[in-house]
């Protein structure tokens, strides 16, 4: 007989933020914070995607890039909640360009910090990821051009994705030795063990968790692993060989909302169909969450659960009784992203 499919796969996501874990199901986000004082603040709105609005944007590959879009809006608005919430003490005299700052931007100044913060690393991500592995891909190309070879088209192309994995993977390796990178690894961890407790059907509970796997196929680093694979695939027309530097670069900036749509469909269908094919084809993006997942401790296993259950009141309707309603809670305004 069929196997029957599991209904709890993906139905609930999130990821991990300052001392804490977001979650999302449906329109549904809970975000909730281990405080200093060891108590859990918790924040709850709602977040309704375009793709629910308008049928266009839910068409296959269109919704993948409006996927992306709206996560980096969510993520950098939760990013910012979850800083207000820990209440880390602010008690230290300001220096006059933080007053300068406060006067001239008031209460939008953490959207302006985080807005720049945004458009710097997306530059940093162009450097690294585009520039970089171009630059020296051809540079490797006028080598053997000098010894009277010269490189084929494909191989050019092959090196230059290889280049990028590489780079990919020792920005993760360095960030992953700072001590507060690895502790938001660890609520990373946290976050995926509690999904996959979830989905595995058993109680909700950090003893339950802690058995789970922190490896998840729908998780972003799996994301941009796969994006920086098919990318390799996609852009394998372009001919190093004849195109000047700068049009390499624009057709890959240009490919790039084609490449990022593939890589959503293959992610949202791998996380709903295990099987042997999926399992391999996901096992590259899985191998690289052994460093941006951590095992985490019970503690930070109870706040992914609490965001979890938060995001998800028909599953858990226990949540709301008074014993645990959070001092910090609030419902999503206007200036929520939507």
């Amino acid at each position: 007989m069929k196997k029957e499919k599991n209904c709890r796969l993906g139905k609930v996501g999130g990821q991990a933020v300052l001392e804490g874990v977001m979650m999302k199901s449906g329109d549904n986000v809970a975000l909730a914070v281990r405080k200093e004082d060891g108590t859990i603040a918790l924040k709850k709105s709602t977040f309704v995607s375009a793709r629910k609005k308008n049928k266009f944007w839910n068409i296959p590959l269109i919704r993948g890039c409006v996927n992306m879009v709206e996560m980096m809006r969510l993520s950098f608005s939760t990013l910012n909640d979850s800083a207000q919430m820990l209440g880390i003490d602010d008690t230290q005299p300001e220096t006059k360009f933080e007053k300068w700052l406060d006067k001239k931007f008031g209460d939008k100044l953490m959207n302006v910090v985080m807005t720049i913060g945004m458009v710097l690393g997306i530059i940093l991500s162009v450097g690294l990821f585009m520039i970089l592995p171009n630059v020296a891909t051809m540079g490797l190309n006028k080598l053997v051009t000098s010894g009277g070879g010269t490189l084929p088209s494909f191989v050019q192309n092959l090196i230059s994705g290889l280049l990028r994995i590489l780079i990919f993977i020792v920005y993760l390796l360095l960030v992953s030795m700072m001590k507060d990178i690895r502790r938001t690894f660890e609520y990373h961890g946290a976050e995926h063990k509690s999904v996959a407790c979830y989905e595995a059907g058993l109680e909700l509970t950090p003893e339950n968790a802690a058995k789970c796997t922190r490896f998840h196929p729908r998780c972003g680093t799996s994301f941009i692993f796969v994006i920086l694979i098919i990318s390799i695939l996609v852009t394998s027309f372009i001919n190093w060989n004849t195109w000047p530097q700068w049009a390499i670069i624009g057709t890959k900036l240009l490919m790039l909302p084609v490449i990022v749509g593939i890589g959503f469909e293959f992610l949202m269908f791998a996380g709903k169909h295990p099987n042997p094919v999926t399992r391999v084809l996901s096992a590259p993006g899985l191998w690289m969450q052994r460093i941006t997942t951590k095992e985490p401790d019970a503690s930070q296993l109870e706040v992914a659960i609490t965001a979890l259950k938060n995001a998800m009141p028909k599953e858990f309707p226990e949540i709301l009784t008074e014993e645990n309603e959070p001092e910090e809670s609030g419902e999503a305004t206007e200036n929520d992203p939507a």
